[in-house]
């Protein structure tokens, strides 16, 4: 029947969640490779964080029982240490663990919870309201045992700190106090946990909880799949899919409410848009759209010889170089295919050293191979062009050349957005790893031959771990972000081909 801050939170946000989480974890969906990097940076900031509150101790996570840790935590209090790092409470059947518990001169509390999200002067409380629960059930327990709180803070990454070459913590985190916001919480606590244990009590049927907007808010629930495709049979490709673009909430499950859920059971009347119409027959038709006047319009746009480029990159919430800023987008690898007239191939490529700051040498690298004037064909042309203003701003030396690139970048996405070219199995998307299967299939076989890297996730997370990798797994690391990123621009190459072929 114990809640700890993470159970008290899911239960905010379903109480369902909560049951399966105590009762039934087998169901839930285990964290992929992306949400295990955002878990491990999270603990790297909180560890910096704790440097900004010296000559405290951590209680153990490892080798202890929670009654230990709540011991330990009283212990120490009363040898009257200033800071402790993850300070362990029980209270009304709620365990916390505080991030960081904070002794002022006067002798009262401070609490501090540390998010490895980011934080800037265009932000309001209500955007983080959903790391003010986490700080309320700390009040909540400590005000219940009788601690006298004067201040809870939550602890983020400034993201408009700039690096100057040497990382200045206090630039680096930014404390945002939501005491007034926790105290106004804190008379619905107690209804709550009522809630929760009575649910709780019933350790053989799980609570009724239709599926809807709480599902994916503040976060997608780990019951997604269990709830939506387990249990209301909710299809990959449904109603949901087809409006997911600028539609409420409201409207799909009062659609979900009338039993629509197939695509093909969706009322005419309900599709307001020509792209939800057009979604909609192709996946009932099993349909197939080529526009050969759009495509055409595109392919005219290119003139030869065109410089297929693509980027690969990598963040982190801590700047490790001059002139970076918190989860800034790094540029260290670009692949460069140059497609002649003929059709003959040329490959340009760069990988920047593991360890050092790669942007420059990036530039100095791509400005090299792409002459001015030329056009440069990229897939989403979003991503490139935004990594070219921000280089262009960092190193203004290179600034006429990089954004004269800009005005030659076209985008090979646009006739597939447009949906010039559509096949129903694309299911309203348009990314190149669902296109290039339809276009290029030879293609997909050869990613499927990859080794150690074999996509864009892989790439952003290998890179900064080449620094503490020995030489040889350096050197087969290295190979493997090369064939990579080759196949990226590759395929590119082999989708417009095929593009050209259907309008012929």
């Amino acid at each position: 029947m114990k809640l700890s801050k993470s159970l008290y939170t899911r239960g905010l946000q379903c109480v369902k969640s909560l049951w399966l989480k105590k009762y039934n974890k087998d169901v839930l969906t285990e964290p992929d490779d992306y949400a295990k990097a955002i878990f491990a940076a999270g603990n790297k900031v909180g560890d910096l964080a704790c440097e900004l509150f010296p000559n405290g101790k951590e209680i153990p996570y490892e080798g202890t029982t929670f009654e230990e840790k709540v011991a330990l935590t009283q212990k120490w209090i009363d040898e009257d240490l200033r800071n402790i790092y993850e300070a362990t409470f029980e209270y009304d059947d709620v365990l916390v663990m505080v991030d960081i518990l904070h002794k002022t001169e006067s002798n009262s509390f401070e609490i501090y919870e540390v998010k490895s999200s980011s934080w800037n002067s265009k932000k309001k409380i209500k955007d983080i309201e959903k790391y003010i629960h986490d700080a309320s059930i700390q009040f909540y327990v400590l005000k219940g045992l009788g601690y006298n709180i004067s201040k809870c803070s939550i602890t983020m990454i400034n993201s408009d700190y700039v690096c100057d070459g040497n990382l200045d913590l206090n630039q680096l985190f930014i404390h945002i106090d939501v005491t007034k916001e926790v105290i106004e919480l804190q008379d619905n606590i107690p209804t709550y946990l009522k809630t929760f244990k009575k649910y709780l009590s019933n350790k053989e049927n799980e609570p009724e909880k239709q599926i809807g907007e709480h599902c994916f808010k503040p976060y997608k629930c780990d019951a997604y799949d269990y709830c939506w495709k387990h249990q209301n049979k909710i299809p990959d490709y449904s109603m949901f899919n087809v409006f997911n673009k600028g539609n409420t909430i409201k409207k799909k499950m009062r659609l979900f409410n009338d039993g629509i859920v197939n695509v093909e059971d969706i009322p005419d009347d309900e599709l307001t848009t020509e792209e939800q119409k057009l979604v909609v027959d192709s996946w009932i038709n099993k349909g197939l759209i080529i526009n050969k006047e759009g495509i055409n319009e595109f392919i005219n746009k290119l003139t030869y010889p065109i410089y297929h480029l693509d980027f690969e990159t990598f963040t982190n919430p801590v700047p490790e170089f001059k002139n970076q800023k918190p989860y800034q987008q790094i540029c260290f690898q670009y692949s460069l295919h140059i497609e002649h007239e003929n059709g003959d191939l040329e490959h340009k490529e760069f990988l920047g050293k593991e360890g050092t700051d790669p942007r420059e040498e990036f530039v100095k690298s791509m400005i090299s191979n792409i002459p001015s004037n030329v056009c440069i064909l990229v897939y989403n042309e979003n991503f490139e062009k935004t990594r070219i203003k921000e280089l262009a701003k960092d190193y203004p030396e290179y600034r006429e050349k990089l954004l004269s690139m800009l005005e030659n970048i076209v985008d090979l996405a646009e006739p597939f957005r447009k949906k010039d070219y559509y096949d129903y199995t694309l299911k309203g998307k348009y990314s190149i790893k669902l296109v290039m299967p339809l276009m290029a299939p030879h293609m997909a076989d050869a990613y499927k031959k990859l080794n150690l890297v074999q996509n864009g996730g892989d790439a952003m997370n290998t890179f900064p771990k080449l620094i503490d990798m020995n030489e040889e797994d350096i050197k087969k690391y290295r190979e493997a972000l090369l064939a990579y990123c080759h196949l990226d621009t590759l395929a590119m190459v082999e989708v417009l081909k095929s593009l050209k072929e259907k309008v012929r």
